[in-house]
């Protein structure tokens, strides 16, 4: 008796986390072999610009008014914070130089990527999951076009194209909102803001973010593409898939940040 019960509380302590490694392992693996699908299928004709175009706009351009005003707020905001707490030490000459270094290095990648997932990604999961309930996606597949080459290639490659982009728009405008905030509220020196800026921040650091971004924008939208590609149950399922391909993507994109950031700083210490 004592060894089923020793059985059934071992069960309940280790098939948990078990199971959520499995279905971990199972996700990676089925978001890894999408990759390669469009991979394989980027490479092969016919080439569909047009396609290419729409995902690039609706990506790239209907994102930015949003990406800007955030970006113009998080370097505002950010060197309004700097800018007291190195006036303590005497350092506030530094601000623009630290705001620049942040914004390049980690601000700019991840919260363009953050809010391109919230606003596109979810766009994306939803409708493809649309598509797949009301199977239009099996439409594709027996009118001999590929679904994977027709919805998913464009929407990858165009995220990966437009992030950088859109996360270099953000390093400016940002920037602009630091100098706003530091030289016409905190009273940093126009010069000085500038001359620091200029002096620490080198092509390294812009390269770091952009290396980011632009695995950011390949994996937010292979993310949601999977998810609204393999939605199941209705109507329910498109939400249940778009919420998926939100939370998932925040996840990633903070998590990747950290292996390469680490990745990066371990390359340049090498050199060094």
């Amino acid at each position: 008796m004592w060894l089923e019960r020793l059985a059934a509380l071992l069960d309940r302590i280790w098939l948990p986390p078990l199971r959520f490694v499995l279905g971990l392992v199972e996700v990676l693996g089925q978001h890894l072999i999408l990759l390669f699908s469009v991979l394989r299928w980027a490479l092969r004709p016919p080439y569909r610009i047009g396609v290419l175009l729409e995902a690039m706009v609706f990506i790239g351009f209907e994102s930015l008014p949003i990406v800007l005003l955030i970006s113009l707020f998080v370097g505002a905001v950010f060197a309004l914070q700097l800018s007291s707490a190195l006036r303590t030490f005497r350092a506030e000459a530094f601000t623009g130089a630290t705001v620049g270094l942040a914004l390049a290095r980690e601000l700019a990648p991840v919260f363009t990527s953050i809010v391109v997932a919230a606003r596109a990604g979810a766009g994306m999961a939803t409708e493809l999951g649309s598509m797949r309930i009301t199977e239009q996606i099996d439409a594709l597949a027996t009118m001999a076009v590929n679904p994977v080459q027709y919805l998913i290639v464009p929407r990858v490659l165009a995220g990966t194209i437009m992030m950088p982009m859109l996360a270099m728009l953000f390093n400016c405008v940002g920037m602009c909102g630091a100098y706003i905030v530091a030289v016409g509220i905190q009273n940093v020196d126009r010069g000085v803001f500038i001359e620091k800026a200029q002096w620490m921040l080198d092509s390294g650091d812009i390269t770091q973010g952009m290396v980011k971004a632009v695995v950011f924008g390949c994996v937010l939208t292979l993310i949601a593409c999977h998810q609204g590609y393999t939605a199941s149950g209705g109507a329910k399922g498109v939400g249940v898939a778009t919420t998926r391909a939100v939370v998932g993507s925040f996840v990633t994109i903070l998590v990747l940040d950290y292996f390469l950031t680490d990745m990066w700083l371990t390359l340049f210490a090498k050199r060094g």
